[in-house]
């Protein structure tokens, strides 16, 4: 039914396409100024909205340059209810900094986090005191020209039709994939085969200066307590275990099939990308959760929604279930690790 609304939508889509073609068109003709600067800058971004996978990469090049360089991330801060520019810090609420930023500052404490809706301003905050700025969700914001650009495509998502907005997701149409000095299919299977990679290779058509990977997702092998981080392994996760299992993200189907390698005894409950909890949804949580019969029982949720259910409000609530994020990470396909490693490390010691 949704799907069926949505095509009504397409007259508004073609009006949209236009409006966008014409501000690259302007961008690329130099009548709107792209702005450059001369510490390194990496941008992160996709070209449909959500769920491709930006926050794991992000948090895979911090892993990777967080030793040799003074960095910090950059992001608009989605679904934060402040604004101009923030130092976002551990202790502070989702609702300050958005959810995204906020996990990262939680995650890697010693790199900066920003968040600021004016790039170009908040890397001028940023870039006297730091070596290397990461920018998240930045690829159509073109005031700013990258240093390096990756865009991501999701896996389950490529060989669908690429409607623009709001008829469909994408942003910008497919064509502006050309601006990007790395492509990256995220999502994979991990054994996604040679030929399916090829066909894969052929539908995005790679210019020359552009350098394709594929990826997956890499589930930990341990669920982490959001109160108090007590590990328990997936494995104590049997075919008799009922999980409930909470989502507020853009595409949870890939975590939902991952349980479901766990467990059948799944009960869902599914909220919009970056929705606030209220507290009616986490009495909801609670009910629900106390109704399952079974003593074997928990409750599992990602790493970002995991940030907005962690807060004072919250605590008297949930401070007795059993709930747990399940963390994932980066994990680039047939051995180009390295390969993909060496790219980032040239790209920001040669600047």
């Amino acid at each position: 039914m949704f799907q069926q609304f949505r095509k009504l939508l397409l007259p508004f889509s073609l009006l949209y396409g236009i409006v966008i073609f014409l501000r690259n068109k302007l961008y690329d003709w130099g009548l709107f100024k792209s702005r450059s600067f001369e510490i390194p800058i990496i941008s992160v971004g996709n070209l449909e909205v959500g769920g491709s996978g930006k926050t794991p990469m992000v948090e895979y090049l911090i892993q990777l340059l967080k030793n040799n360089f003074k960095l910090s991330t950059l992001s608009r801060g989605y679904g934060r209810q402040t604004k101009g520019f923030r130092w976002v810090k551990p202790n502070q609420d989702a609702t300050l900094t958005g959810d995204e930023p906020l996990q990262i500052s939680r995650k890697f404490p010693e790199i900066s986090v920003a968040v600021c809706e004016n790039r170009v301003f908040g890397i001028q905050q940023i870039e006297k005191d730091h070596q290397l700025i990461l920018m998240d969700d930045a690829y159509q914001h073109r005031a700013v020209k990258p240093g390096l650009s990756i865009l991501l495509f999701d896996y389950h998502q490529i060989k669908k039709p690429r409607l623009l907005l709001p008829a469909g997701n994408y942003r910008e149409a497919f064509s502006g994939r050309k601006r990007a000095d790395i492509l990256i299919v995220t999502k994979c299977p991990q054994t996604l085969a040679a030929s399916a990679q090829e066909e894969l290779e052929q539908v995005i058509s790679p210019h020359q200066h552009q350098s394709l990977f594929f990826s997956s997702i890499k589930y930990a092998e341990e669920l982490q307590s959001i109160l108090n981080h007590t590990l328990i392994p997936t494995k104590s996760i049997h075919k008799d275990c009922t999980v409930l299992l909470l989502t507020g993200i853009a595409k949870p189907e890939p975590l939902l099939n991952e349980v479901k390698k766990l467990t059948k005894n799944i009960v869902h409950h599914s909220y919009p990308d970056h929705h606030q909890f209220s507290e009616k949804n986490m009495l909801k949580l609670v009910a629900d959760f106390k109704n399952i019969k079974s003593d074997n029982k928990v409750i599992i949720t990602t790493e970002k929604d995991a940030v907005r259910l962690k807060t004072d409000k919250f605590a008297p609530i949930l401070n007795s279930l059993a709930i747990y994020q399940w963390q994932i990470e980066v994990d680039f396909l047939n051995d180009t690790k390295n390969e993909f490693n060496t790219l980032i490390k040239e790209y920001a010691q040669s600047n």
